[in-house]
């Protein structure tokens, strides 16, 4: 079945077609696009925030899986009743998001019942990110300890907003224990500076950066500073770059963020998916609400390299690859299939156990499923079991993005 799925304009998204969310919702559903709007996030399921529609009916897909619970696989149910266990997304940033983490199902559920008009649902959100149409740039989990100590010597104002105490405690720190203890106070001593003092401080930095020498402005990522502060002026989120690892991921690589890892992506296009969720405890970069108590008592403060949270795609065949996160809520599936030139029969997609969403992201196809050519921007709901086949049509290669519970 074909889906019309739903776009979120929030203010960070790239504005008309220079989005590719934009581009993907034209082609999605023929809405026309709107220049001046900014076109962030395309959703891919049955969240309530953002329900995906059966195109021939514009039956929501949650009301078609309760009257159609074979279209679930039996794991599945088991697990995760008659809902998509998965929320399937499509990111087009143009400025930095909130510094954020998400809760784990414990406190989520903790979160929902205590304070419903902030958090949403009682659902975790563990998410995989997959770069796609060139370089995308994010924050994600504490620096290596070293890292964090060379900037707060190198960067006065920092440091006096963090204060000499927690500062201290963190360099004279020896086990891993005692970093993430004296992390944890230095974060927090950050977060909880008064706004005017942050101001104050960024100001300054802000000011002595065109005097550094340029070897000194690159050890200092002062770009990348300079960036996030222009958009967001006197918010304390602007430290978070010498707190935080900067990642650049390019295009086809994935990064998995479990629950209370703290991150926040910069800039460019993605494809996320995650448990089907929209709880985010944010403290920074950000005019919505900053839950800064909560977000400093759940963060995971163990720090190193960004390398820890890559994700790596097996092959499953010429074609097609896959890629587990050890979480049950989701997997997903990639498929190139090359330009008709070099495909002589249809390609059937590995059959699964579980439904799954497919996204078309680039070329043309038909399929003994569907009627007409499948084409960019197209969702696609495979119930457990079913099998589609594709032929390229035209000269372009066929990509196509799958997402399914990993039970």
């Amino acid at each position: 079945m074909e889906l019309h799925c739903a776009v979120q304009k929030y203010a960070w998204g790239k504005v008309g077609k220079s989005s590719l969310v934009a581009q993907l919702s034209e082609g999605n559903s023929a809405v026309p696009v709107v220049e001046e709007d900014p076109y962030a996030e395309l959703w891919m399921g049955t969240h309530p925030s953002g329900p995906s529609v059966i195109k021939t009916s514009n039956e929501p897909l949650l009301n078609h899986l309760l009257k159609n619970v074979d279209s679930l696989g039996d794991e599945e149910k088991k697990v995760f009743g008659t809902d998509l266990p998965f929320l399937f997304k499509a990111l087009s940033v143009a400025k930095a998001l909130s510094i954020q983490a998400h809760p784990n199902k414990k406190h989520a559920e903790e979160l929902f019942a205590t304070r419903p008009d902030l958090y949403k649902d009682p659902n975790h959100k563990p998410e995989m990110v997959t770069a796609w149409l060139g370089p995308f740039e994010a924050l994600c989990g504490f620096r290596p300890v070293a890292d964090i100590k060379f900037f707060l010597q190198e960067i006065d104002e920092l440091a006096a907003v963090v204060g000499k105490a927690a500062c201290e405690s963190l360099v004279k720190a020896d086990t891993d224990a005692e970093e993430m203890q004296a992390l944890r106070e230095c974060f927090s001593a950050l977060m909880n500076a008064s706004e005017e003092s942050i101001a104050c401080a960024l100001k300054q930095f802000e000011q002595r950066i065109p005097s550094l020498g340029a070897e000194k402005k690159v050890s200092l990522q002062c770009d990348l500073f300079t960036r996030i502060a222009a958009d967001f002026p006197a918010d304390v989120g602007c430290w978070s770059v010498y707190f935080m690892n900067y990642v650049i991921l390019q295009e086809g690589e994935s990064m998995f963020l479990g629950p209370n890892v703290p991150h926040a992506y910069i800039f460019g296009d993605c494809l996320e998916c995650m448990a089907c969720s929209d709880n985010v405890v944010r403290a920074g970069l950000t005019p919505k609400f900053k839950d800064i108590d909560t977000l400093c008592s759940m963060l995971d403060y163990q720090a190193g390299p960004v390398d820890r949270f890559r994700m790596q795609w097996s092959t499953v065949d010429e074609f097609c690859q896959t890629s587990f996160p050890p979480v049950p809520d989701f997997a997903m599936a990639r498929l190139r299939l090359p330009a008709s030139a070099t495909v002589d029969k249809p390609y059937g997609l590995p059959i699964r156990s579980n439904a799954s969403i497919l996204l078309i992201l680039q070329g043309q196809a038909t399929s003994g499923q569907t009627e007409g050519v499948l084409t960019f921007g197209q969702v696609l709901f495979l119930k457990a079991g079913q099998q589609l086949t594709l032929q390229v049509k035209g000269e372009q290669d066929l990509i196509v993005y799958q997402a399914f519970a990993n039970v």
